[in-house]
């Protein structure tokens, strides 16, 4: 069982069928049919079946896939250990919107010019989206909001580093009148991204403890729709204030604080052991940019509660 088998397996399942896979790795159709079968006599026994045009994955291919992805990230976390320290190779990257939209655009200019040798891939998600991708080994790091519930979230299979602090705030009408409570909110709309975005449970959790619920949730899947139906009178709305710096309808909303609710740690997570000097150039990128201990700095210079560094 070589790694080759491997990946032309794994391809053939991420790509769902044989056609996409032998183009996503270059190869020829029978050539990967081809490396299917050899695997699938190596092992004795079927890794898929046929259903119609489809090819599914059998309950041996099922319990294949995961020990696949295992090998495949640990053989290449095995050449990034035994190359120099010079970063190179590829490095997928799973963030937030909202990050890739404000904090990340120089970064990865200066990443580029910087180690050009690093073949960088980049996609967004939900938190709760990109968690999983990290924890299925189909992303090497995510940039994520931190979730509401770290320990059921990320438990021990994963490291973690603050690498910003965002304030949440509440988007709603230019004319809605001040929030201090949910029963504030005049409109019963949330405007939201999918379940699964860590803002959006933390918005929700709010609601929850002032004994309410929004009527309706209506699901966009961009800061661009959500502020611009907000100032349509759509609904109400929660994002970073970073990302309100980028969007050209703020003129027609009102921005409310969410005190203590409000300040939300941005982390950069990867699987634990799965480390490369690739990801390791990116942290200290990351770091370099952080305003995490900027802020921490202040509250201790006004004399307030010092913020600790989770």
């Amino acid at each position: 069982m070589d790694l080759a088998a491997l990946t032309i397996f794994r391809a053939v399942v991420r790509e769902n069928g044989v056609t996409r896979a032998a183009a996503k790795l270059n190869r020829v159709q029978s050539n990967v049919t081809t490396r299917i079968k050899q695997l699938e006599e190596q092992l004795g026994t079927d890794l898929f079946i046929r259903d119609g045009r489809r090819l599914v994955l059998t309950p041996a291919g099922e319990t294949l896939l995961p020990y696949a992805e295992r090998l495949l990230a640990l053989a290449d976390e095995a050449r990034h250990a035994v190359r120099e320290n010079r970063p190179s190779g590829r490095l997928r990257l799973g963030t937030m919107e909202s990050v890739a939209a404000t904090r990340m655009p120089e970064l990865l200019a200066k990443y580029h010019q910087t180690w050009p040798d690093v073949s960088l891939e980049l996609e967004t998600g939900t938190t709760g989206r990109l968690i999983e991708r990290v924890r299925e080994f189909e992303v090497d790091a995510a940039v994520v909001a931190t979730p509401l519930d770290v320990t059921v979230s990320l438990g021990e299979q994963f490291d973690t580093v603050p690498v910003f602090r965002e304030e949440l705030v509440m988007l709603t009408p230019r004319e809605h009148p001040p929030i201090g409570h949910a029963r504030d909110i005049a409109l019963s709309t949330l405007i939201a991204f999918e379940r699964g975005c860590a803002y959006r449970s933390y918005v929700e959790k709010w609601y929850h403890e002032h004994g309410m619920q929004p009527t309706r949730v209506l699901e966009l899947g961009s800061y661009h729709a959500i502020v611009a139906c907000v100032a349509a009178g759509a609904g109400v709305a929660v994002a970073p204030r970073s990302v309100l710096e980028l969007q050209p309808d703020v003129n027609n909303i009102a921005i409310h604080s969410l005190g203590d609710l409000g300040t939300i740690d941005t982390l950069l997570i990867w699987r634990r052991g799965h480390f490369s000097s690739a990801l390791n150039a990116l942290r200290e990128m990351l770091l370099e940019r952080s305003n995490v201990k900027a802020e921490k700095a202040v509250a201790e210079d006004r004399g307030g509660a010092t913020l600790e560094v989770a």
